[in-house]
């Protein structure tokens, strides 16, 4: 039997189950995951279907933009109603697009299921909220943080599986496969996630616009969102970069070996419920600041690299992969418990708008990485990552945290 939240409540949410929390967990990482899978198998896909590389490149960008748009205009929609309907309309939606992607008979198919795709992954930013809502006040940042590993290594581990599956059992076999576990999930939040009770009746048009109201009203949301924004900026200028300087000298490393990397930063995402967990004793401020900190350290260091034998350069450098993806991502969770706790009634536009902060982030890091690294060689992105991640620790030192 489904519990309604208003049920829910009535119990104190003395503790939610942990096969729930593992529902959450798995759902948020199977969706965000299938943003990325094309990217390993873009060379292979683009020689089966005979397609040029410019033609190819859109599908990346397709799903980046999908996921953008369904941030901010499908996302909200979780304050309007029911969280439970509107995960399993985008599981079943998501489920068939990456079926349509394994089946793509051309290009232009396969560029429209990849903007499908990235509406519907939003899933991920409905499933977060919806952990926030059930979880008792005093283990919030714990199951925040449990369900952003879920997330996080679906982003980190997504690339390696896709690799590995590709040159094994071919492209289309990737696609298929994330259908049939995105479908596994949609069946088992029907029977798993209790109902939720929408929180307002706004029209979607001014659903829309009292996010603006909320960015105006709320300092900690701006704050939060500039803080992780220019955190993301550091950790996608590293990763958007990182393939291409081990393929260099003095590495001379190929795609696999940047894949492996991802397996580093999961040891990192690994350890955000204990960030969720230190911000329910000693509050999430306290978090934000440590983990932006580690994350300057983390990428300072890698300055040292050059100065070391190549052996020891790797070993640097997978230290500091699990040190700053670490320091990013405990402020991520700690971000989002400040966030939160601002307006419940609103969760799921303070999400969208915390998120789209850390998207901008993302999207800049990207470029300039890109453009550092051509003009300034690898030096110069560990530096652009080393004063973003030290700027955002400005603004959580020097910010306000008034609501």
């Amino acid at each position: 039997m489904l519990l309604t939240q208003s049920t829910h409540t009535q119990v104190e949410k003395a503790a939610l189950p942990a096969p729930l929390i593992l529902l959450l967990a798995t759902g948020a990482g199977l969706s965000v995951a299938s943003l990325y899978y094309s990217q390993p198998m873009l060379g292979v896909l683009g020689a089966d279907i005979h397609a040029s590389d410019r033609m190819i490149g859109l599908v990346p960008t397709l799903t980046q933009l999908g996921y953008a748009l369904g941030i901010l205009l499908l996302a909200p929609l979780g304050d309007r109603y029911d969280r439970r309907t509107i995960i399993l309309i985008k599981a079943g939606l998501l489920a068939l697009a990456l079926l349509s992607s394994g089946l793509a008979p051309g290009i232009m198919w396969l560029l429209a299921s990849s903007l499908v795709i990235g509406l519907t992954a939003t899933m991920a930013q409905d499933i977060v909220p919806a952990a926030a809502t059930l979880a008792p006040e005093s283990h919030r940042g714990k199951i925040v943080g449990t369900v952003m590993t879920g997330l996080l290594l679906g982003i980190l581990l997504s690339r390696v599986i896709s690799g590995f599956g590709a040159e094994e059992f071919g492209w289309r076999s990737v696609y298929i496969a994330a259908s049939v576990g995105v479908a596994m999930i949609a069946v088992a939040t029907w029977r798993g996630l209790p109902r939720f009770q929408p929180t307002t009746q706004l029209a979607y048009g001014e659903l829309l616009g009292s996010m603006v109201q909320l960015w105006r009203r709320h300092p900690a949301l701006r704050q939060a969102a500039l803080a992780q924004g220019l955190l993301a900026l550091g950790f996608s200028a590293f990763w958007s970069t990182l393939a291409v300087m081990l393929h260099g000298a003095p590495f001379h490393l190929g795609s696999a070996a940047a894949g492996s990397f991802g397996l580093a930063g999961a040891a990192g995402a690994l350890a955000a419920p204990l960030a969720g967990k230190l911000a329910d004793k000693r509050g999430p401020e306290l978090v934000t600041r440590l983990g932006a900190a580690l994350g300057a350290i983390s990428f300072a260091v890698m300055l040292l690299a050059p100065s070391l034998p190549t052996h020891m350069q790797l070993a640097l450098l997978v230290i500091a992969t699990i040190g700053f993806d670490l320091g990013v991502q405990a402020t991520l969770v700690a971000h989002q418990t400040i966030v939160y706790s601002i307006e419940p009634g609103a969760r799921s536009r303070l999400n969208a708008l915390l998120f789209t902060g850390m998207f901008i982030g993302m999207s800049s890091g990207a470029a300039l990485g890109s453009l550092l690294l051509s003009q300034f060689g690898w030096a110069g992105v560990v530096v652009l990552a080393t004063v973003s991640s030290l700027a955002a620790l400005a603004v959580r030192m020097l910010g306000s945290n008034k609501r």
